[in-house]
């Protein structure tokens, strides 16, 4: 998959990424790095656009052969992501209409409907640079 979130530094009580286990559909693969946004019920799937309420990072693989219905999401550590526009160093950013991609959260920014902000950009980045996000959900 293009784009994939690396993971740099996980955080959390036990530094293992605070995850959480959601449903996920038994068909579908979806790879370790993978931004993932909320449905319902307590169900996630890849990221696709802006506006989605994402949860996490998939910290794991999961086939689409393998019949498993859960995953694991990281929520909290510092990641490598790739930037869709221009960001300054200690912004908040959102995910954008890229899928595994993000974009400031600019003062006056209003969020969608359920959107969060995923974190803090800690570097600066032009457009389709990757930069350290520290990812707290």
């Amino acid at each position: 998959m293009a784009d994939e979130i690396t993971k740099v530094e996980l955080l959390g009580q036990n530094n293992d990424g605070a995850p959480i286990r959601f449903t996920c559909a038994a068909g579908t693969a979806i790879s370790q790095g993978t931004l993932m946004a909320l449905t319902d019920p307590r169900t996630v799937a890849a990221h696709s656009t802006e506006g989605q309420p994402i949860v996490g990072v998939a910290a794991m693989d999961k086939s689409a052969s393998d019949s498993s219905t859960s995953i694991s999401v990281w929520t909290d550590g510092i990641f490598e992501v790739k930037c869709s526009a221009g960001v300054t160093v200690g912004l908040n950013v959102i995910a954008s209409d890229t899928a595994n991609q993000v974009i400031a959260a600019l003062s006056g920014t209003t969020l969608a409907s359920g959107q969060v902000v995923l974190g803090t950009a800690l570097e600066e980045a032009t457009a389709a640079e990757t930069i350290n996000v520290r990812v707290k959900l």
